[in-house]
């Protein structure tokens, strides 16, 4: 389910003296700030407390912005919000290109295996193998719960039940009705070799090898 707010920076320290704050995008992207000042106000957030304050002023810096909020005067008082969060809604945050998502949309997604015509090998990629002809039933194999930065791109966190076992091209659940399994947590690469249809609006998110999970 899309989400309606967005964490899209962090505050990183002062600027001056009169409580101007260098904030850090999440998203790497700084021109979707500069509507922050049409805002009637914005959530400063850290853990469970939180702050509304209105955006006095946005300026643009090489890879930061400086940003004003109202109530915040000093650079004493920016001390006391290093590493907050700024949240807006989702209109305010990056636009989105083909092929983009918000990762607070992939969080909680369900992770969905759909079975294929050929078996998936667990011992080794099959880098030539097509399986975009996906067949069978829709099995959840485990939940998004990050996504997190790796050496080569993204890598999806997913949290997976003990008792989820793949083999060859099946997904088995073991462990008897009613009993408590304990999670793990795999990686998997946020590409097109291991990740096809990503589906916010219901929950979903393909994975296309098994082997991945082992």
């Amino acid at each position: 389910m899309e989400k309606a707010q967005f964490v899209v920076g962090f505050i990183r320290g002062s600027h001056g003296y009169a409580g101007e704050c260098k904030v850090e995008s999440t998203s790497g992207e700084y021109e979707h700030f500069l509507n922050l000042p049409d805002l009637k106000e914005v959530t400063l957030q850290h853990g469970d407390i939180q702050r509304v304050a209105k955006v006095e002023s946005v300026a643009l810096g090489s890879n930061i912005a400086y940003v004003k909020f109202s109530g915040i005067n000093s650079s004493e008082e920016v001390v006391k919000y290093n590493r907050w969060e700024i949240v807006v809604p989702r209109k305010y945050a990056k636009p989105l290109r083909k092929g983009e998502w918000y990762i607070e949309d992939l969080r909680n997604c369900s992770l969905v295996w759909l079975g294929n015509s050929e078996p998936a090998a667990l011992d080794a990629p099959a880098d030539n193998k097509d399986t975009s002809n996906s067949v069978g039933t829709e099995v959840i194999v485990g939940t998004i719960t990050d996504v997190l930065e790796g050496g080569a791109g993204y890598l999806l966190q997913v949290s997976l039940s003990e008792s989820c076992t793949c083999i060859s091209d099946e997904v088995k659940f073991g462990g008897k009705k009613g009993e408590k399994t304990k999670t793990r947590e795999v990686f998997v690469p946020f590409t097109e070799k291991f990740i096809g249809k990503v589906d916010v609006k219901h929950g979903t998110v393909q994975l296309m090898h098994l082997w991945i999970l082992e």
